[in-house]
């Protein structure tokens, strides 16, 4: 059996597809913003065998906020749902390449789950190196899954709070660099742009090359080049929590740990009043 490590290469996918362990998720998501349906997406070409997670769907529904980490029995329920089970191998990809499979990747990581990985250049990889497509929509046997949420690794608004005002961790916002100094405006229109005091700005953009991630190597030489990364825990942020499980994955494939993500992100942090807010670099 092929143990699954951070990313997988489409070559190596298209080999383990038919096994019975094996779990492909199509984890597309887009910001409200972009006119897109990702299950409309989904249900017009995919993976073979592939079945959609629902990023908003598969979340807290008792909260405003967009996506937010569902209870562990939920979860566990979602999983089930979609033929998993604890003992499967797991591999997520998405329309763009790189963007929301990340997020799906960091929440079986967050609910204990060791055996799942992205699909390096994600659907247009797969299209690109010539493997089938589909239009079928799986039948699944339901899963057994028992879900274990790693709270460590998911900050909530007060310990975010805390960082900010203690300046303890180093905060890593995965925007835009026009939406961190404010020039550019948000996806969600009644939010004001800017960042958290002491923020770095690292755009995910920094990270991928062609809707893959960069060769370890330079993803290596990108985080050290910031300073206080070898010496601050580091709390990885963005919009509304999507992006910013890019840079959990990317650190996590440079072997630099999981780290934790503010599932929040901008959208809780920008819509309180108290919550202070910068401009610029």
């Amino acid at each position: 059996m092929t143990a699954l490590q951070t990313l997988i290469r489409c070559s190596a996918l298209e080999e383990i597809l038919e096994e019975e362990d094996v779990v492909v998720l199509d984890g597309t998501w887009f910001l409200p913003n972009s006119d897109r349906d990702a299950k409309a997406e989904y249900l017009k070409q995919h993976i073979p065998g592939a079945r959609f997670f629902d990023i908003d769907k598969h979340s807290d529904q008792n909260t405003h906020l967009p996506h937010m980490v569902p209870s562990a029995a939920e979860f566990a329920n979602a999983a089930e749902a979609l033929g998993i089970s604890n003992h499967s191998r797991i591999v997520i990809y998405d329309a763009q390449g790189l963007f929301s499979a990340a997020r799906v990747w960091w929440l079986f990581r967050l609910f204990g789950h060791t055996q799942v990985a992205v699909l390096d250049g994600g659907l247009p990889g797969w299209i690109a190196a010539g493997y089938e497509l589909s239009n079928v929509q799986p039948a699944i046997q339901p899963g057994t899954y028992q879900a274990n949420l790693a709270e460590n690794l998911v900050l909530d608004l007060k310990t975010m709070q805390q960082n900010v005002a203690n300046k303890t961790a180093l905060i890593l916002d995965a925007r835009p660099l026009g939406r961190f100094t404010g020039e550019s405006a948000e996806p969600r229109p009644e939010l004001e742009s800017g960042h958290m005091p002491g923020a770095t700005s690292l755009p995910v953009s920094e990270l991928l090359d062609a809707g893959k991630l960069k060769p370890t190597s330079e993803l290596k030489a990108i985080f050290e080049a910031i300073p206080g990364s070898k010496q601050s825990p580091v709390i990885t942020t963005c919009g509304s929590g999507v992006t910013a499980a890019i840079i959990t994955l990317a650190m996590t494939h440079c072997g630099l740990g999981m780290h934790q993500l503010y599932d929040g992100s901008w959208t809780e942090w920008a819509s309180i009043k108290e919550n202070p807010i910068e401009k610029g670099q």
